[in-house]
């Protein structure tokens, strides 16, 4: 008699207590429950700016963790369009006096399009050559920016309007968009194309010799990747109604990939962990003043010690007869 039984890849050991709470399809619907109640516990405008900020970082993870965690290209510069949503939203709303909803769709197409530019001539290229070629396209679109006069220069834009006028309201409009685009890249993750992603991540030249035009996929990760961060860039320019090229540096590119790899890099709820760590933790520790960072650094290297594969780790499963 055949018998089917579902097992972890790797091992044989019954999954631990741990292992089925990461695995329970409630974990998300908790999240966002503690999402939707954290403003009936603290609503100053400092902890909702928190919030707020902690949210947009967590849709940046997701976006990032497409390009890096699924198909695992390792991208430097996704702050790049970041930095493109923000200020693509911000002309046409400053400019021409349009609702920064209404500057949505050209926002994702101007994202589409900067995915295409920077990601055609660099997607050849693999591992250090691609994380240093990236990392220079990030610096570009911010040196761009802080030079041409329609993006302010230095000086950035200012009196960008909001898309609401309570914060508590912004809030939970961050918060819906933002569990909109989380499912959205499960989705993707699960998808055909989420599968041809895996599949160039563990082994490119495999997944070309098995018909997948690999060059082709990278680019979809890409795009989609840069559609995700965009998105961000208009709550991120609606959330502080000023922005400037200090904003899109190179660090912010560091934290987000910290967030994907503390969290766990293809895993959705891990990088969701991982993002809502970067970015309360330094706030939490605050009152430690100058050396605050300092501990966060020494923190973070004692987690990735001891949690390698990240806090909440992508766990395949397979059928086994």
């Amino acid at each position: 008699m055949t018998t089917t039984q579902t097992r972890r890849v790797g091992t044989d050991k019954p999954p631990t207590l741990a292992s089925r709470l990461m695995s329970n399809r409630w974990a998300g619907l908790a999240g966002v429950l503690i999402a939707v109640l954290a403003p009936f516990v603290i609503a100053t405008p400092y902890a909702l700016s928190v919030m707020t900020s902690a949210a947009i970082f967590v849709m940046l993870a997701a976006g990032l963790n497409i390009v890096v965690g699924y198909c695992g290209l390792l991208d430097l510069g996704y702050v790049a369009f970041f930095a493109v949503g923000a200020y693509t939203s911000g002309v046409l709303a400053t400019r021409l006096h349009l609702p920064l909803v209404a500057t949505v769709p050209a926002v994702l197409v101007v994202t589409v399009i900067a995915g295409i530019v920077i990601g055609a001539p660099t997607l050849r290229l693999r591992s250090d050559y691609l994380a240093i070629v990236t990392l220079g396209f990030g610096e570009i679109i911010r040196i761009t920016a802080n030079n041409l006069d329609v993006t302010g220069g230095p000086s950035g834009i200012y009196g960008i309007p909001g898309l609401a006028g309570n914060p508590v309201v912004f809030y939970y409009v961050t918060v819906a968009v933002v569990c909109v685009a989380v499912l959205g890249a499960a989705r993707l993750g699960r998808s055909r194309l989420g599968r041809a992603w895996r599949f160039v991540r563990e082994d490119e030249d495999a997944a070309e010799a098995m018909g997948v035009h690999t060059y082709r996929v990278k680019l979809a990760a890409y795009i989609a990747g840069a559609i995700w961060g965009g998105l961000a860039g208009v709550l991120f320019a609606a959330q502080l109604s000023a922005i400037s090229p200090t904003s899109f540096t190179f660090l912010q590119s560091a934290l987000v990939l910290m967030a994907v790899v503390l969290g766990g890099m293809g895993s959705i709820p891990g990088v969701v962990v991982g993002a809502i760590v970067i970015s309360l933790l330094p706030e939490v520790l605050r009152d430690l003043a100058d050396y605050r960072f300092f501990l966060f650094g020494i923190l973070l290297i004692v987690v990735m010690l001891l949690r390698p594969q990240g806090l909440w780790p992508a766990r395949s499963k397979e059928t086994v007869k």
